[in-house]
């Protein structure tokens, strides 16, 4: 089989990131799997069952990589995401706003610090075993992002944000294959993870109590502020801005005639809104952060599907440029709680146009 490249798979010791390097040797590729060491298993506590990249993660990794035959190094990253990805998490939840931080991980982990080690190991490509496709367009001479074959696997989402050059230098072997192929094929290799639950939680927050750990991480307490109405009366008390995110109705312990949701978050008073479930409902929304894909620019309004979190359908919608890194998106329904902090994507058929952070 005639060589293909030299490739630094990002192996995160689950099974798609294992049969992802598995099928570049077997496509002729020189493959060297590397694991990111993000953070010290002491600051998330002892519950990893459903995270990435723990210190059993990398033994998983490492066991893959000897069977399959290839060089295995772990990289110590754990400053480049303290700084990156917990800072930015943190930040986000004090400003109001409900960040996606795999996406930050994405973006300044995988494809900007372990890219950069990638090109320094003399490598022509990254590789990570995501579900979705990078081809390049000959028309435009672009590359693009483009849904996962599987669509109940797609995860494009969190790749929106990817540039040019880190399009032209990645590989995403899973991306005409379906999970249960993935699995079959780890299985018929003897690959210890083969049955391994997929992650869920975020790997630093593995108990989901964000709270808890912004408190922990920041050594603030949060104080307890007035929940209004719709109209600005109070309602009642609630326990901290950091305990809710728009859309919210369980945990609020507030007694109502009708049930009430989190509307809006307002740090600078220390008040939360709430309201009817139909006060939740918007057809607009502005972007910033905006990365395009699959043109270099909007030149004029473009009709594009989009989503407003990871697993919504996407919705009909009216996508306009409004400056270099900003887009306002027009739905054509009203969508239920659009959150600021959260990544809007921007999609024509299978292609990935592109996405920002709304606003």
């Amino acid at each position: 089989m005639p060589f293909r490249g030299k490739v630094l798979v990002a192996m995160s010791g689950g099974v798609d990131s294992s049969v992802a390097a598995w099928l570049l040797k077997q496509q002729g590729y020189a493959c060297i799997g590397a694991t990111m060491r993000l953070y010290e298993n002491e600051m998330v506590g002892s519950c990893r069952s459903n995270t990435c990249c723990s210190l059993e993660d990398v033994e998983d990794a490492r066991s893959v990589a000897r069977r399959i035959g290839i060089p295995y190094y772990v990289f110590n990253f754990t400053d480049d995401f303290e700084q990156q990805v917990i800072r930015r998490f943190a930040q986000a939840y004090e400003q109001g706003r409900t960040p996606n931080p795999c996406i930050d991980c994405n973006r300044y982990l995988k494809f900007q610090r372990l890219y950069r080690r990638a090109r320094e190991l003399g490598c022509d490509y990254i590789a990570t075993g995501h579900y979705a496709r990078v081809v390049r367009d000959p028309a435009s001479d672009r590359w693009l992002l483009k849904k996962a074959l599987d669509g109940n696997k797609d995860q494009s989402y969190v790749l929106y944000d990817m540039s040019q050059e880190q399009l032209s230098h990645t590989l995403l072997p899973l991306g005409e294959l379906t999970k249960q192929s993935v699995r079959t094929i780890a299985e018929e290799q003897g690959f210890l993870n083969a049955k391994k639950h997929d992650s869920q939680d975020i790997c630093f927050v593995p108990d989901g109590d964000y709270a808890a750990f912004l408190e922990r991480y920041t050594g603030r307490q949060y104080p307890p502020g007035d929940f209004l109405d719709s109209t600005g009366q109070k309602i009642g008390t609630h326990q901290g801005i950091i305990h809710y995110t728009i859309g919210q109705r369980k945990g609020l312990g507030i007694s109502a005639e009708r049930p009430l949701y989190v509307r809006n978050i307002d740090p600078e008073h220390n008040t939360v809104t709430l309201g009817g479930n139909e006060e939740l409902f918007s057809a607009d929304l502005e972007a910033g952060e905006l990365n395009l894909i699959s043109v270099p620019e909007l030149e004029a309004p473009m009709r594009v599907t989009a989503r407003v979190r990871y697993h919504q359908v996407e919705q009909p919608a009216l996508l306009t440029q409004t400056g270099p890194d900003t887009a306002s998106l027009t739905f054509d329904a009203p969508q239920r709680a659009i959150t600021p902090g959260q990544a809007v994507v921007f999609y024509d058929g299978d292609t990935v146009v592109g996405g920002g952070v709304i606003r």
